[in-house]
């Protein structure tokens, strides 16, 4: 049995200010910094066969600390990446929500059918992460294998597993930063069984 552990990021400036943030390049903060050693620990708990991260400098350096104790090189792979927010990069929600009423409206009711102007889409991210996923599956194909990405490309790969519709990642799925959600593959395809969880952090 193949056992993913999916792991959003630690905290960077943005995620705490409510800052659209995608493909902008954020790094991680002292707090987040901190959060990527507790999922290091976590990880030499777990031991990993493999590490897949993301290729922007957040995911890699909450990977850091676990490829380093476990001598493992990430495998970056830009399907693991974060949602591009297009023209909204950079700019925070409250101000989306005032100055541009219709597409904020638009894509708070549906985000897999209604892009930000300019970036992705549910759909877009889907095809994707789960390309990337199943990638991952047919190269470790029993195990424990560690994924290092971001909180939409997590919500929309665990309601793509789930089977549940993409356009509610944002209000179903609950992503914590630097937190684990935990799918294992068996003979019926992909069971949930951890969400979210922030244990290791404590």
């Amino acid at each position: 049995m193949l056992t993913i552990h999916l792991v959003r990021h630690g905290d960077t400036e943005a995620s705490g200010d409510g800052v659209f943030c995608g493909d902008l390049d954020a790094p991680l903060t002292t707090s987040g910094l901190a959060q990527a050693d507790k999922v290091g620990a976590l990880a030499v708990k777990l031991r990993p066969d493999a590490l897949y991260v993301s290729p922007k400098r957040r995911a890699l350096q909450t990977a850091d600390p676990a490829a380093r104790a476990l001598k493992l090189e990430p495998r970056v792979d830009d399907g693991l990446r974060e949602i591009a927010y297009g023209a909204w990069e950079g700019r925070k929600e409250s101000e989306i929500r005032e100055h541009e009423p219709d597409a904020f409206r638009a894509w708070v009711r549906d985000p897999a059918l209604h892009p930000p102007p300019g970036g992705e889409g549910g759909f877009a991210i889907a095809a994707r992460a789960m390309a990337t996923l199943e990638r991952i599956t047919k190269e470790c194909p029993g195990g424990n294998v560690l994924v290092v990405s971001h909180k939409a490309t997590i919500r929309v790969m665990t309601c793509a597993l789930l089977g549940m519709h993409i356009g509610r990642f944002r209000d179903r799925v609950a992503c914590p930063t630097a937190s684990r959600t935990t799918f294992e593959f068996g003979d019926r395809g992909a069971m949930l069984v951890r969400i979210g969880d922030t244990e290791h952090l404590r």
